[in-house]
């Protein structure tokens, strides 16, 4: 238990020092207007998380589960973030880029959780 515990903190270190190098050098290619860099870590944390799912399954992998998923996953995105990010934007007015965004994010991170265990399946089957 206190080994994966501390694996689960190891992941989530990593996932968080990820998130922040989005977090700082997106908006400087992207621009500060929209919350992109929020966006993306979720939809590539959806993904990965697609790829994951089907790959630990398939390969007997679980195990690493806490360390990948939990940790360097839970670390990496930012579903807080991303209702704060929303509630900025409507409260600033910003109501159809709020929308946009709330919507934006949960399709596409969707489809990228759908598009991660199909290349999953497809390269590990």
């Amino acid at each position: 238990m206190i080994q994966t515990l501390l694996f689960v903190a190891l992941g989530g270190a990593l996932g968080s020092a990820l998130r922040y190098l989005v977090n700082v050098s997106l908006p400087r290619l992207m621009g500060h207007g929209f919350p992109y860099a929020t966006m993306v870590v979720n939809v590539v944390g959806s993904f990965a998380m697609g790829v994951l799912v089907v790959v630990l399954a398939m390969k007997g992998g679980n195990r690493f589960a806490p360390f990948l998923m939990t940790g360097i996953l839970g670390g990496f995105t930012t579903f807080s973030a991303f209702s704060l990010d929303a509630a900025k934007l409507w409260e600033a007015g910003e109501v159809t880029t709020a929308a946009s965004y709330v919507v934006g994010t949960v399709v596409l991170g969707l489809a990228a959780l759908f598009a991660g265990m199909a290349f999953a399946r497809g390269f590990f089957a």
